[in-house]
């Protein structure tokens, strides 16, 4: 248990790495201020085979490129122009595929998440709330998962396989057939002990 090591992401199963995600946390010590969460809900994006991925059909961008790293680092992106997305980046280089952290269940540095989403009650049900709750930001994109900045751990959490909830991935209706794969996983953190 602890820091998960590189091996983690290092394999090549995307949909097998995001389904493993979830109860592990992920933390943010950005200014010295330590904050973290249970990751809740997850997708998984399996690069130029999969027309769901930033990567489909082998796209190199400025801000793809990222993907083509090898596993265990942060991609980062910017949708609609407002939320910074955060996604883990798995397999070897130059196989771009990610995971992307859709909501978690807060657990610490919850008064400074508060701060950040200017909210009474914290919500972190959606990517863009994760990000900002814990800080991150588009500037973050590259950044090492078994560094200091950003990491994620195992805190020995088990979620039962029957808790867990499996569907198509949000907002992707234009990867046609790709769109209904059962690449999202989930589950109620109220059933966390």
């Amino acid at each position: 248990m602890g820091r998960l090591p590189r091996s983690f992401y290092l394999r090549d199963d995307v949909v097998t790495i995001a389904r493993e995600l979830l109860g592990k946390v992920l933390v943010s010590d950005i200014d010295g201020v330590r904050t973290a969460g249970i990751i809740t809900e997850t997708e998984a994006y399996a690069g130029v085979i999969d027309r769901a991925s930033h990567a489909f059909g082998g796209r190199r961008t400025a801000r793809t490129e990222v993907m083509y790293g090898r596993g265990g680092i942060a991609y980062v992106y910017l949708c609609y122009g407002i939320h910074h997305l955060f996604n883990v980046v798995t397999n070897a280089s130059d196989t771009p595929h990610a995971v992307l952290v859709r909501a978690m269940h807060p657990v610490q540095g919850i008064d400074v998440m508060k701060e950040r989403r200017r909210q009474e009650r914290l919500t972190t049900g959606g990517p863009g709330t994760v990000s900002q709750a814990l800080g991150i930001r588009t500037a973050h994109t590259g950044t090492d998962l078994l560094g200091t900045v950003l990491h994620i751990e195992d805190l020995g959490i088990t979620v039962p396989a029957a808790a867990i909830v499996t569907g198509p991935r949000i907002g992707v209706d234009y990867a046609g057939e790709d769109a209904l794969l059962p690449y999202r996983f989930h589950f109620d953190p109220r059933l966390l002990p």
